[in-house]
């Protein structure tokens, strides 16, 4: 095949079929990551396993941090520097630390406590808790749909963390039984919300890389001497192996390469009403991954949670439909990038 004939190939390819392959990966990339850490038990270096979540999750940054350095490094310039106020750095601090290290920190630490499918539902927590916060600190409008998909999301979250099976490493709170790596996962979740505001209200007019390259290089420090403290210097020993930095070239340039790239290419073609519906099968696909790759197949509890995940995901594509037919034909761009960003943040875990 002819470069000319692959790229009119290419250039045929639709926006949604991108949108389902960006979908593809981030929904796996939950399983990916325990299996990475699984491979890495195989391999251990003076009895430690080179490739710890921890390492993941640092190694990781590092690999997304040179990614978004070639791709936004320009906007890295001292004119637009200059143009931030003393609060936008301040909000972009509070940003970098709540979604650059305490939320991955949190969910790779869940990962390490409990099934892969807990994590994926629980972490469903929040969009309901964005669009609450949103609604009362920022007074926007909802319908009546996505207030429904909002607490039948909340119920389905709740229902997945009391119905668990005791287990080891249970935390014991008001006599209820709740798993410690579910706990992480739902704090995770409300330290990405706690952003989420942030950024909406003082950080819109911010350009993306540089918000991106400062929440994830803030983040990975604050990630790195956090974990100098509560471990010791010796659990980043491994942090230079060949093997660890083999698989995260390869993972890192999976996910937030190619799955990036997938998810942009179809946002510029396809609508946000399109985007928003891909996106929000993103838990069925990691659930399906982390039954083939891991072979996890979901509990009772985490079907009666995830039946009712599901259903407010209909009520909550039901109100964006609803939506989208009384807004006006002429939107503005801002209002467009504002809303995709925010279809991809109601995602959740990416790997990275």
């Amino acid at each position: 095949m002819t470069s000319k004939r692959r790229y009119r190939l290419i250039h045929r390819i639709s926006g949604q079929t991108y949108l389902w392959l960006a979908i593809l990966i981030f929904g796996a990339s939950s399983a990916v990551t325990r299996k990475l850490t699984e491979i890495g038990t195989h391999h251990f270096v003076d009895g430690r396993n080179p490739i710890s979540l921890c390492n993941v999750l640092f190694v990781g940054n590092l690999c997304a941090l040179i990614v978004m350095l070639l791709i936004y490094g320009r906007q890295w310039n001292k004119p637009t520097l200059l143009q931030l106020s003393r609060r936008d750095w301040i909000s972009l601090t509070a940003v970098a630390i709540l979604s650059g290290a305490l939320a991955p920190g949190l969910i790779f630490q869940a990962l390490a406590l409990t099934s892969v499918n807990n994590v994926i539902l629980v972490g469903r927590i929040e969009p309901p808790l964005t669009l609450a916060l949103s609604v009362w600190l920022l007074k926007e409008r909802v319908s009546v749909w996505e207030f429904m998909g909002a607490v039948a999301a909340s119920f389905g979250v709740i229902l997945t963390i009391l119905l668990q099976p005791p287990a080891a490493g249970m935390v014991n709170m008001g006599g209820w039984q709740l798993g410690l790596g579910e706990l992480l996962v739902a704090l995770g979740s409300v330290a990405v919300v706690i952003a989420t505001i942030i950024s909406k209200k003082y950080l819109s007019q911010i350009p993306l890389g540089i918000s991106s390259i400062f929440r994830t290089g803030l983040g990975t420090i604050v990630f790195f001497f956090t974990a100098l403290i509560l471990y010791g210097s010796h659990h980043f020993t491994d942090v230079f192996s060949p093997f660890l930095w083999q698989w995260m070239f390869l993972y890192g340039g999976l996910i937030v390469v190619v799955g990036q790239s997938f998810w942009t290419k179809g946002l510029k073609t396809a609508t946000v009403t399109q985007a928003s519906l891909v996106g929000s099968f993103s838990p069925i696909v990691g659930i399906i991954a982390a039954y083939l790759i891991l072979g996890e197949a979901p509990t009772m509890a985490q079907y009666v949670g995830g039946s009712l995940i599901l259903v407010s995901i209909f009520f909550s594509q039901i109100g964006k439909r609803y939506q989208e037919s009384r807004r006006k034909a002429a939107v503005s761009q801002i209002t467009t990038v504002k809303s995709q960003k925010e279809v991809e943040m109601g995602m959740g875990f990416k790997g990275i």
